[in-house]
């Protein structure tokens, strides 16, 4: 098993997709930035086939100090909680995925116009000015 760090991931995505390891690293901390911040507002993340990430309150309980056996109150306090998405479950327990991958979830972003072509007739004509 390996530790794989952030500047491993940068390094890797900068010759996957041809941008400097600089843009690549900016890309990805301001991603994490964005997970960490809609957490800390209470929002929901959803990426499909990766997974959920969401923040809930832990409740205030009363735990056990295995030493002395002594009770001790634990304050209540906000988790995050993640949930495998069915690609990554699959993945890591070793299943076959097919051709399923993460960037499939591009139907949320807005599509390009066409590209229009100039227009073939003479301005005068177009107004029926001929």
């Amino acid at each position: 098993m390996k530790t794989v760090t952030k500047k491993e991931l940068v390094h890797r995505i900068a010759e996957q997709t041809g941008v400097t390891k600089v843009v690549a690293k900016d890309v990805i901390q301001s991603f994490l930035n964005s997970i960490i911040d809609e957490l800390a507002e209470g929002n929901r993340l959803e990426f499909r086939e990766f997974g959920v990430f969401e923040s809930r309150e832990r409740a205030a309980r009363l735990a056990q100090n295995p030493r002395t056996l002594e009770k001790v109150p634990v304050p209540a306090k906000r988790i995050v909680k993640f949930k495998v998405g069915r690609l990554m479950r699959k993945k890591v327990s070793g299943e076959d995925v097919g051709d399923l991958r993460l960037d499939d979830d591009d139907d949320d972003l807005p599509t390009p116009a066409p590209k229009r072509s100039a227009p073939t007739q003479k301005p005068n004509e177009a107004q029926g000015m001929a």
